[in-house]
């Protein structure tokens, strides 16, 4: 495989393509017809997404295999079992494998490489995700946005250490607006008759990365819309001899963005991308972490379905996309394209890949289980979504304090501040006695850092307003179920905030934007005029979720840390976590004034 991996800074963006010939031979199936003289060939192309730093079915934060309420398996080392199985039936030659984005980062593995044993030192490591991927024997993937969440320079040694090409056609070079990353890969495979089929896999990922790694990429990259960039490409890769086009997008399907007008660009534009631009024949769809095992777009301009497929997250799913093409007048065409997805927890671990990367796991299991202090008292986040619980005001008020500290002495010290945080993991515990590094990380599983902003009492009424329609609108005297209380309208939980320093009721039986009640400050009702400083994610800030005037709301200071380790570092300090510090219950879910709980 022959692809130009220039290094972004200082040098001239990559421009070319990735090109690989795929076997050498047919199979015996594709023998075998064109022995028949039937002029067909059929090939399959695999797809993973959002894998997020997940090789092996554990779970770093609970110290154990993971599993869920669907009983779901992770990893890579799953995927591998299912890709051999499957170039097995179909023949090695006659299948290629593709990712759609979201691979360096997510687990305590990830995060061990690009942090404490970085890739990036004099003679480190190999990151364990270029490893199994290189082992598996992947042929291309697109970028997706956490790609970048460590920095260029992490993401360049990561791109070295692979031996497929990270495709990214709309990540571009914010000085001559030339691709930084390759924008295709062209795969030759060969058949019994007629000549080889070309495969071209075009990558694209989110333009929200300009604001969700602003820090990272500001000055040095840009990224358009998916749409405007495959229209671009598309008739190029046709005209090159691409008999099949492929597209993996780090997008979903939905036409949706989280961060409103802020882009004058789609977020989950996959769906946008097969209906605008012809000569698609399928897209492989990330970013949005769902299932969809084939779902058919009609394009506008030539009235043929395009076959989308997005194989969930994290290796739970392995997507087959079967091609049937025929040979006629000295081409190649498409007749067939059909979607499926495999589950990874019908298969066991590939041993291959368990035994390559092993010492990094036992490596990153020590790492986690380092203790770090000690709690008085247990604390859970199971009922976060539903209730003020203490683990999450330990976010909060780790946060206001190191806000708070880092502005003594400047002119905002005397302002008030306030602090948001979700409940990210429903799982999260800190257990009563020893407290380790992965019990204080599994509050925190995304690699966010903090910012403060200047507010007004009256944006934060209307941020909690817009925050509040997490919960689904329920009338007094209803059944209340606490499983079917939240995420209204496809809310995630990460997009549910409480803000810590503020009093406040909501009322989940008033339409969504007239729920918060009883808003106080240190016990007077909450002045619209008054100024405060929030504490806040750098996805928030940017505009991630789509939360009102906090994206433009004057930066007064912000951090490179994560706060994960701003969390980490706290509980050192400290030695002892005592809940009784920092914990009260500062907001209730009501109905006609009466708690739901």
């Amino acid at each position: 495989m022959a692809f130009d991996r220039r290094t972004f800074l200082g040098s001239t963006a990559v421009t070319g393509a990735a090109v690989a010939l795929t076997g050498a031979t047919s199979s015996p199936a594709a023998a075998a017809q064109s022995a028949a003289g039937s002029r067909t060939y059929a090939f399959t192309v695999m797809g993973t997404t959002d894998l997020h730093g997940n090789v092996f079915n554990w779970d770093y934060f609970t110290d154990r295999e993971f599993d869920d309420k669907a009983h779901n398996d992770v990893g890579l080392a799953k995927i591998s079992t299912l890709v051999e199985q499957v170039r097995a039936e179909k023949g090695r030659c006659n299948t290629l494998l593709i990712d759609a984005g979201d691979t360096i980062q997510g687990t305590q593995l990830s995060y061990y490489y690009a942090k404490v044993d970085p890739i990036t030192a004099r003679r480190g490591p190999v990151h364990p995700m270029a490893q199994a991927m290189n082992a598996i024997g992947y042929d291309a993937a697109a970028l997706g946005n956490h790609e970048f969440n460590y920095g260029i320079p992490v993401l360049r040694k990561f791109e070295e250490q692979c031996d497929f090409p990270l495709l990214g056609a709309n990540a571009l070079d914010a000085r001559t607006l030339r691709p930084a990353f390759p924008p295709y890969s062209m795969h030759r495979l060969r058949t019994p008759h007629g000549r080889d089929v070309k495969v071209a896999v075009l990558g694209l990922t989110n333009p929200g990365i300009a604001l969700w790694d602003k820090a990272n990429v500001q000055g040095k990259m840009t990224f358009p819309g998916l749409e405007e960039q495959a229209a671009k490409y598309v008739p190029r890769l046709r005209s090159m001899g691409a008999d099949v086009v492929i597209v993996s997008a780090h997008s979903g399907s939905s036409g949706t963005s989280s961060y409103g007008d802020q882009l004058p660009y789609v977020e989950n534009a996959a769906g946008l991308v097969a209906e605008q631009v012809p000569g698609i024949d399928a897209i492989l769809v990330g970013h949005a972490h769902t299932e969809i095992a084939e779902y058919r777009v009609r394009n506008e301009a030539t009235g043929k379905d395009v076959v989308l497929s997005e194989p969930l997250k994290w290796g739970q799913r392995l997507t087959l996309f079967d091609f049937e093409l025929s040979w006629s007048r000295g081409r190649w065409s498409v007749e067939k394209v059909s979607a499926k997805v495999l589950n990874s927890n019908a298969v066991a671990e590939d041993p291959k890949i368990v035994g390559l990367l092993e010492d990094e796991h036992r490596k990153v299991v020590a790492y986690v289980n380092q203790v770090i202090g000690t709690s008085t008292q247990a604390m859970s986040s199971a009922e976060g979504p539903v209730k003020d619980v203490p683990i999450i005001d330990l976010i909060n008020h780790v946060q206001a304090e190191t806000v708070k500290a880092a502005l003594a002495g400047t002119e905002w010290a005397a302002l008030p501040v306030l602090s948001q945080a979700s409940c990210f993991s429903r799982t999260a515990a800190i257990p009563a006695g020893q407290v380790t590094i992965r019990d204080a990380a599994g509050l925190y599983p995304f690699e966010n850092t903090l910012e403060a902003r200047l507010v007004t009492g009256a944006q934060l009424k209307d941020y909690l307003e817009y925050s509040a329609k997490y919960f689904v609108r329920t009338a007094p005297g209803e059944v209340v179920d606490p499983a079917k209380l939240t995420n209204a309208d496809g809310t995630p939980d990460y997009n549910y905030d409480a803000v810590y320093g503020l009093t406040y009721d909501i009322d989940i039986a008033q339409p969504a934007g007239s729920r918060i009640t009883g808003l106080s400050f240190a016990g007077k009702p909450l002045d619209p005029a008054a100024r405060f400083v929030l504490a806040v994610n750098n996805y928030r800030a940017s505009g991630g979720g789509n939360f009102p005037h906090v994206p433009g709301a004057q930066q007064l200071w912000a951090n490179s840390d994560e706060i994960r380790n701003t969390i980490i570092t706290w509980v050192k300090a400290k030695g002892t976590v005592d809940p009784v510090a920092f914990a009260s219950v500062d907001w209730r879910l009501m109905r006609a004034a009466v708690p739901v709980f």
